[in-house]
C-alpha cells in the first residue's frame, strides 16, 4: 500500500490558506469607504439629491463591495429616470450618469408615455397640452402606442398629423387627426381598414381637411366621409352623393 504524502498535502493546503488570506487581506485593505460620487444628468425632473438619497444605503458599503447593479436598479426605479450607468473610479469614487424620460404622449387622464411607447408615469401633476392623447383599457397601452407610432409615421408624408388614438372597452379603435377629424375603424379587420385609410382615404382627407368631419371605415371594402355641417356637398370639390359620401356596404 503506497504511503500517503501527508507532508506534501499539508504544504499544499497551507499554500491555499495563505493565498485566500492574502486575497481577503488585500480586499479588506482596498475596500475602503466610498469617498465621493459624481452624478451627471439633465436634472430637469429629478435632482442629484434625490438620486443620492435613493442609493444612500448602498453607499455605506466599501468601494469594492458596493453592488453597482443594485445601485443602478435603485436609480432607475425613481420616477422620470429612464437609464442609469454606474462605474468605479480608483481609489474611492463612484461615477453615475443618468438620462430622464422624454414624454411623448399622454395616456388616459394623467398618464405619460415615453418615446418607446412605455407608460412611465400614471398620475402626472402636469400634462403638456401639445402631447398626443392615447387611451384604452388597462394593459393595452403598448398596443395603442404601437398603433399611434405606425399610423403617425405614414401620415407625416401626407401633411397630416395624428392627434389621438382611442381603444374602447369593446375593442373598437378610433383615430383623431390634428384638425379634429375622427377616423372610425371599429372592432374588425383593423389592419386592413387602417391600410385602406392610409393608402386611399388619407390623400383625399389631406386635400379637404378643413371640410371633413369624420371618416367611417367600418364598411366592407369601403368607407364613408362625413362633411362638416356648413359645407355644401353640391359645390365643386364636394361630394355628389350627399353630405355623407358612402362607398360599399356597412360591415358593423
Amino acid at each position: 500500500m503506497p504511503a500517503i504524502p501527508f507532508a506534501r498535502i499539508s504544504r499544499l493546503m497551507l499554500a491555499v490558506v495563505i493565498v485566500l488570506l492574502s486575497y481577503r487581506f488585500s480586499e479588506a485593505l482596498l475596500d475602503q469607504p466610498i469617498e465621493s460620487i459624481t452624478i451627471d444628468g439633465p436634472f430637469q425632473r429629478v435632482s442629484a439629491l434625490q438620486i443620492e438619497e435613493a442609493i444612500s444605503i448602498e453607499l455605506d458599503e466599501g468601494f469594492l463591495s458596493a453592488n453597482l447593479s443594485e445601485i443602478q436598479q435603485r436609480i432607475v426605479a425613481l420616477p422620470w429616470i429612464d437609464q442609469a450607468s454606474v462605474s468605479r473610479r480608483w481609489p474611492g469614487k463612484l461615477e453615475i450618469s443618468v438620462s430622464e424620460q422624454q414624454p411623448a404622449a399622454c395616456w388616459g387622464e394623467r398618464g405619460l408615455m415615453n418615446i418607446r411607447g412605455e407608460l412611465f408615469v400614471t398620475n402626472a401633476r402636469h400634462i403638456p397640452a401639445e402631447l398626443p392623447r392615447l387611451s384604452g383599457p388597462d394593459g393595452r397601452s403598448s398596443d395603442v402606442a404601437r398603433m399611434y407610432l405606425e399610423v403617425r409615421e405614414r401620415l407625416i408624408p401626407l401633411g397630416l398629423n395624428l392627434r389621438a388614438v382611442d381603444l374602447d372597452a369593446r375593442g373598437a379603435w378610433q383615430l383623431t387627426l390634428q384638425d379634429g377629424i375622427d377616423i372610425r375603424l371599429g372592432r374588425r379587420d383593423i389592419e386592413e381598414r387602417t391600410d385602406l385609410f392610409l393608402v386611399v382615404v388619407a390623400d383625399m382627407v389631406s386635400s379637404r381637411e378643413a371640410d371633413i368631419d369624420f371618416v367611417d371605415m367600418r364598411y366592407n371594402n369601403g368607407f364613408t366621409i362625413g362633411w362638416k355641417k356648413d359645407i355644401d356637398p353640391a359645390k365643386p370639390r364636394a361630394s355628389r352623393l350627399s353630405r355623407e359620401q358612402m362607398v360599399a356596404g356597412r360591415a358593423e
